[in-house]
This record gives C-alpha cells, structure tokens and sequence, in this order.
C-alpha cells in the first residue's frame, strides 16, 4: 500500500514541481534559490500528508495553497539579517531566454519591489487565475481583503511600471 502511495505522489511531484517552481518564483519576486526552498518545503508537506491530499478534489490546487502559506510563513519568521536584492544573476537559463526576457525581467522585478502578501495575491490572481474566493481560502484572509490587496497591489505595479511596458505594448 504504502509503494502505491509514494508512486503516486512521485507522478504528482513530478508532474507539478515545475509549475509550483515558476509560481515561487513569481512569490519571492525572482529569488530562484528561496523559490527552490519553497517548493522543497511544500513538496516535503504534501509528501506527509499524501494519503489525505491524495482524494482531495483538487491536489494541484491544494499544493498551490499550502506553497502559498509557505511563502507567507517564510517571510513572517525571515530573519532580520536577510537582505532582499534587485540584482540578478548574470547567467541566463537557455530554456527560458527568449524574446520576451526583458518584460519578463521587468515584471519580476517589480512584482520584487510589493510586500509579500501583495506579491502573493498578484500570483493568485492573476498568474494562477484563481477566484477571490479561493485566493482569500489560501491566504487565510477574507473576500474583502483580497479584494482591498488586489487593488492596492495593481495599483502599485501600475506606479512602479509606469511607462516602461509601453515600448513592449506597441503593436
């Protein structure tokens, strides 16, 4: 019984990591080596209780909520002696240059600049397009509050961004 569960959670971790990868990265505004923690910490999670997660409706959703709270857990305990950096490694990844790397450098480095929980409801929102409801389920706060978060953040990405997606908007 228990190989029948370590199989199946093998398939699930491989078939999602990737995604919860991207999504963490997203979360720690392009901090890859945290992102990588993160998923560590979630995959270890979901590994613990995989009976109950396995029958649950929606395992992939539920990874995305316990990476979330990961996340916020993090930077609630994060120690006073980390430091944030805008600065990114000079090494691109092959699999992700592209022609869109500079919106995509853009973006994360402004998604970086919002607090945690900004950041957090931006990703939920907008990247993994869930509903209030849901995003509010994760984070462990009300509709409202999501909503209030969702606009302040949006609001913020606009000032930081200003015009310099204009040149990426043009036809």
């Amino acid at each position: 019984m228990r190989e029948v569960r370590a199989d199946g959670y093998q398939e699930f971790a491989a078939a999602r990591a990737g995604h919860l990868y991207r999504s963490a990265c997203l979360l720690t505004g392009g901090d890859t080596h945290l992102a990588e923690d993160l998923v560590q910490e979630t995959l270890g999670r979901l590994y613990i209780s995989w009976g109950r997660v396995s029958r649950a409706a929606n395992p992939a959703g539920y990874a995305q909520t316990v990476l979330t709270r990961t996340f916020l857990a993090h930077q609630r305990r994060r120690s006073s002696k980390e430091r944030a950096t805008d600065v990114f490694p000079d090494v691109l990844d092959p699999r992700t240059a592209d022609a869109d790397m500079p919106l995509r450098l853009t973006l994360v480095e402004a998604l970086g600049r919002l607090s945690a929980k900004d950041r957090a409801v931006v990703v939920l929102r907008y990247w993994e397009d869930r509903s209030i409801e849901e995003t509010a389920d994760a984070m462990n706060a009300s509709s409202a509050a999501v909503r209030t978060r969702c606009v302040r953040a949006l609001t913020r990405l606009r000032a930081l961004l200003g015009e310099s997606l204009d040149e990426y908007a043009a036809p």
